[in-house]
């Protein structure tokens, strides 16, 4: 069974741009190894500047078999260069009845 998931990336300083651009090719990284669905990734930003990414794994396997995958290993350092992951209840805007952000193209 297929597990959407909700992360947030709080970008370090001065790397908002280059988080942005990271996480456009997320998705298509790990859709090339096998591990997410076809379906599109929806990225939005915080009013912080913090970038929400939802995906959808292929399943509880594939996210266990991303944690022995190079590539996927790869794109965890890639993130540690531009971010720090943040709890979904850190933002403001998770505070509403209806989140809503701003969308990254």
């Amino acid at each position: 069974m297929a597990r959407i998931v909700i992360i947030a990336y709080k970008p370090k300083p001065g790397k908002a741009l280059e988080l942005k651009e990271l996480t456009k090719t997320h998705v298509p990284r790990l859709r090339a190894e096998g591990l997410v669905t076809n379906r599109e990734a929806v990225i939005m930003e915080a009013v912080d500047g913090t970038v929400i990414e939802v995906f959808e794994w292929l399943s509880a396997d594939a996210i266990r078999k991303a944690h022995a995958n190079p590539v996927v290993h790869q794109l965890w350092a890639e993130y540690a260069e531009v971010c720090d992951y943040v709890k979904l209840n850190s933002l403001a805007e998770a505070g509403n009845m209806f989140a809503e952000f701003n969308a990254v193209d």
